[in-house]
């Protein structure tokens, strides 16, 4: 997908997509351009099956409100984000501290990036130092992926985040209960409207100590928040494997575009 494909916000949209056809357009409200008739086989809509299709849906999103559109993977591919430089935002991120590295998934990693950084500011030298949202725990033959792929279910790959974060200043332990406070880890293969292995719920260990950490706090989080409510944590401990950052659109999405989506899973739960 090209980094620079420019946002199309539609005021009003039918989708037919047993035909894959899109009817009903509007003028858009970026560089008024006019959407037209797209290809019946769907590949304006989804590549490698991203899109799973259901007979009809009816969509009114509004340019600044997405929330009407409850599939991510087809929202993605109908609202582009602009290139926004994230290098830069990125470079002033760290401290210069020689950090431990965090691995998690939590659903779409637009907004398990933007809950960690605004709860974790680095300017406010709150322990994380950088981030990058991008693809891990599939497939071993499943190299270089891309969003397309991730979608598709065939790489197994979760979408994930990689803090990088200072033990002097945030602990491992407070990292990991915090990733259970603000997404839903008794779905499985699922959060919030977007569903798929790809946002399954996942701690990615990349020491020892941190597969003792998650298997403890995570055992102190089920008995005190789900316990009590009949609830099971299903998340994934999993030692880190291979990692590939996601496309330079999507990081810090929602920093670039703060009426994008979010999935609403991803706040405070406690």
């Amino acid at each position: 997908m090209q980094e620079n494909t420019p946002i199309y916000a539609f005021h009003t949209l039918r989708l037919s997509v047993a035909s894959g056809i899109i009817r009903n357009h509007r003028r858009s409200d970026s560089e008024g351009l006019v959407k037209s008739k797209m290809s019946r086989d769907c590949d304006a809509i989804s590549a490698s099956k991203s899109a799973r299709c259901k007979p009809v849906l009816h969509l009114e999103p509004s340019p600044c409100n997405l929330s009407g559109i409850y599939s991510r993977r087809l929202r993605a591919l109908l609202f582009h984000t602009q290139s926004i430089d994230s290098a830069a935002f990125r470079s002033e991120m760290s401290n210069g501290s020689t950090p431990e590295v965090a691995t998690f998934a939590a659903g779409c990693f637009w907004g398990v990036e933007h809950i960690f950084l605004k709860h974790y500011p680095p300017s406010q030298n709150k322990g994380i130092l950088k981030t990058a949202v991008g693809y891990t725990g599939g497939k071993g033959s499943s190299t270089n992926p891309d969003y397309r792929t991730v979608c598709s279910g065939v790489t197994d790959h979760a979408e994930a985040l990689r803090i990088e974060f200072d033990p002097n200043i945030v602990s491992y332990d407070e990292l990991v209960e915090f990733f259970y406070r603000t997404h839903d880890p008794t779905t499985l293969n699922m959060q919030g409207f977007d569903t798929g292995t790809q946002y399954r719920s996942a701690i990615f260990y990349n020491t020892p100590n941190q597969l003792e950490v998650a298997k403890r706090v995570t055992a102190e989080v089920q008995q005190k928040h789900f316990t009590p409510n009949g609830e099971k944590i299903v998340t994934e401990i999993k030692e880190a494997g291979p990692w590939w950052d996601a496309e330079d659109y999507h990081q810090l999405y929602l920093f670039k575009n703060p009426t994008g989506y979010q999935c609403p899973t991803h706040r405070l739960h406690w």
